[in-house]
């Protein structure tokens, strides 16, 4: 699925316009964007949790030409699944 899926979903089983589902879609990834730039967790009780990982910088290699390669340190984000979530998959 992806977020036209969805909105279309989310469409069909409210009864809403699609303009409407589209801009609520669009608020509730922008709320849990700015929750993870400021929180650096957004726990969604039943669904999970979306957390901000850190990543230590390491040593790869260049898989061309097998040359050794310093990777730099980043944040990535991660997901825990919850305990509702996990029983209905």
């Amino acid at each position: 699925m992806n977020k036209q899926t969805l909105i279309e979903s989310v469409t069909k089983e409210l009864g809403i316009s699609k303009a409407q589902v589209e801009r609520a879609v669009n608020a509730v990834l922008n709320g849990i964007s700015r929750g993870l730039k400021k929180d650096k967790n957004v726990q969604l009780i039943g669904f999970g949790t979306f957390l901000v990982k850190t990543r230590k910088a390491r040593k790869g290699r260049n898989p061309q030409t097998g040359e050794p390669i310093k990777i730099k340190a980043s944040k990535t984000v991660g997901f825990r699944v919850g305990k509702k979530l996990k029983e209905m998959i």
